[in-house]
């Protein structure tokens, strides 16, 4: 029974041998294109003793022995902790392509294990940055697209031209009816920003980055993360970050990184009590890091999916066809 299991078991890649080629070239041209920058590569631990607190990410727990005692490390969702103390030791401008991890994310654009290319530039604005993720986009997406000219676009505006509404201001009344409108008749309670981040990922984000691909930036500043606070044209307060956008597809995240220990704390606490709130589990905070941001220098930094965009450049609709083998059958 066994040897009929093995047998008519599909044992073949999720992606074709040209995926596979295409991500080799992918590879070679970031490598190259970081190495005629003098951004250094370098390689982080994967597993960690602290993770993130973001509520909307969940890490993945492994257990092992360090100096004979067990303890609980989790699986990073993003080299960024690791990176910023190398930062803060004198590294100067560095760059990571690795896997990353994410608890049971699945489906059309998620696999739970996938592949981040991460950078930070030391003394780079946001618009550096952005700068740079264009001559990126230029050498490895030239085959689809040619050249690629990046249009700016502020969350708010994106906002109020698809649903007459500012995020900036909505009251938690105001987001219900947006939803409700929409048709998008689901009951959150009273969280507004969950509300948000509904009509956003059903209404707004679809529509981006169809004529040329989109940095969408200036977010509300509850969605802050790691990133500094800074107020917009109109007096509003707003988080100082970016993200890509192409095809609807969101590609990269951006921050002008927060250098603030105690502000960060903060923020690292107050996701501990929502997590608490929620029923989630609570995160140890990553102390290392917190120590190494007074001597990090100001910069921004930025964390991009590989396997999105191999899924850009080759014309795909799910991400299964640019790996090798997706969670489940791995």
């Amino acid at each position: 029974m066994s040897k009929l299991i093995q047998n008519t078991m599909n044992y073949q890649p999720s992606c074709d041998i040209e995926a596979l080629k295409a991500r080799a070239k992918m590879y070679a041209q970031l490598r190259q294109f970081f190495a005629e920058r003098d951004v250094l590569e370098v390689e982080t631990p994967v597993l960690s003793q602290a993770g993130v607190t973001d509520v909307h990410l969940a890490s993945i727990q492994a257990h092992r022995h360090v100096q004979g005692k067990k303890q609980t490390h989790y699986l990073q969702t993003s080299p960024e902790f690791a990176m910023k103390r190398l930062l803060a030791s004198g590294s100067g401008a560095i760059y990571q392509i690795c896997k990353v991890f994410r608890d049971d994310e699945h489906g059309r654009k998620h696999n739970s294990e996938f592949t981040m290319l991460e950078w930070y530039r030391p003394e780079f604005s946001l618009k550096d940055l952005m700068l740079e993720v264009t001559d990126l986009l230029n050498v490895v997406l030239a085959a689809r697209f040619g050249k690629v000219r990046p249009t700016i676009y502020s969350y708010k505006h994106a906002f109020m031209d698809r649903l007459d509404l500012n995020p900036l201001q909505a009251t938690l009344k105001e987001l219900k009816d947006a939803a409700y409108r929409v048709g998008l008749n689901i009951d959150l309670g009273d969280d507004r920003l969950t509300y948000m981040d509904l009509l956003f990922s059903h209404i707004v984000e679809p529509s981006l980055g169809f004529d040329t691909p989109v940095f969408l930036t200036d977010f509300p500043p509850e969605m802050a993360s790691l990133a500094k606070t800074r107020v917009d044209e109109d007096g509003q307060l707003v988080a100082a970050r970016f993200e890509l956008y192409i095809e609807g597809l969101e590609l990269a995240n951006a921050y002008d990184e927060l250098i603030d220990a105690q502000v960060l704390r903060s923020r690292f606490e107050a996701d501990n009590v929502e997590r608490a709130k929620l029923g989630l589990h609570v995160m140890p905070i990553d102390e290392y890091l917190l120590a190494a941001l007074p001597n990090m220098p100001e910069c921004s930094g930025i964390a991009l999916g590989i396997d999105r965009l191999l899924m850009v450049l080759q014309n795909q609709m799910t991400l299964e066809k640019v790996l090798s083998f997706t969670a489940d059958v791995s």
